[in-house]
């Protein structure tokens, strides 16, 4: 990908109705979370027993849960955890995965063996089992779990780059810089990381979703974010008590949870599909046909 196109990227996928859709839903609920770093209708911190299981009004929009705590301001922070713990263990996993892909891809050989070979073994504990291990070793919290996450997302990016540079590394240009002297590994970050950015970029979209999801899922049992802290799954682990009286406190989380996830899926398909428009068009003809 060139570096006009990298600079117009934003620009050019704005005007992909899926970007936009997807862009401006998941932009909500961003805004909404960086908020509560400042703000929130009420403290979630003070609990307000006498005003328990209020429905909806004027002061509380959502009502308030078991606790008599607004589910505006619960939703807003609970939403910020999560996107904190997607989005740092989707930088982990770049920061980390894509440099081992680089290598592997560049050197070939037994470098490459070695590192496809830790790369399997990283596929083989996933977010959860991941979460078990460091919980049992340092104890249950949002850290813990985007540790988790991360780890899993090291493989991922690995074998993406890996796989990209793979294909960048037969172009007749790659050929040029070998013989004007470049290193492998110059070659690599100069010249082969520009051309698998559309990968990672849409890559990293489909792990800031599965990171969310990921991260409510270890909240839910236990293994993630804890009290006084909130995060969406733990909201969800805390209202499964009262579902039968008051579904809306399980309700309002997990639709958050299912909208934000649709969100960023709906922009990354977009992003996709700006990024490389032949497999728009492939998808496009398999309906047809």
């Amino acid at each position: 990908m060139g570096k006009l196109k990298r600079e117009n990227l934003f620009k050019t996928a704005w005007f992909h109705p899926s970007f936009r859709i997807g862009f401006l839903g998941s932009f909500f609920f961003i805004i909404l979370a960086i908020i509560s770093i400042f703000w929130t209708p009420y403290n979630i911190e003070e609990l307000n027993i006498a005003n328990r299981f209020a429905p909806a009004s004027f002061n509380h929009l959502l009502g308030t849960d078991f606790f008599g705590r607004d589910m505006v301001s619960m939703l807003m922070k609970g939403a910020l955890t999560s996107f904190i713990v997607a989005v740092l263990a989707v930088v982990i996993g770049m920061i980390i995965g894509v440099p081992f892909g680089l290598i592997a891809a560049s050197y070939g050989g037994i470098i490459d063996n070695i590192l496809s070979k830790t790369n399997d073994f990283l596929f083989a504990f996933p977010a959860i089992i991941s979460a078990i291990i460091i919980t049992a070793i340092f104890g249950p919290g949002a850290i813990n779990a985007m540790i988790a996450i991360g780890i899993f997302n090291i493989a991922v990016f690995a074998r993406v780059a890996r796989g990209g540079a793979l294909s960048i590394k037969m172009l007749q240009f790659i050929d040029a810089a070998k013989l004007s002297g470049m290193g492998e590994l110059k070659i690599a970050f100069k010249h082969i990381l520009p051309n698998i950015f559309s990968l990672l970029i849409v890559q990293a979209s489909v792990q800031l979703s599965l990171g969310i999801l990921a991260e409510a899922g270890l909240s839910y049992i236990g293994f993630g974010t804890q009290p006084p802290q909130t995060s969406l799954g733990l909201m969800l682990k805390e209202a499964q008590s009262f579902f039968l009286i008051h579904p809306t406190l399980a309700i309002l989380p997990g639709l958050t949870i299912v909208l934000i996830v649709i969100f960023i899926n709906i922009a990354g398909d977009g992003l996709r599909d700006v990024l490389d428009p032949r497999l728009a068009k492939e998808e496009t003809l398999d309906a047809a046909g």
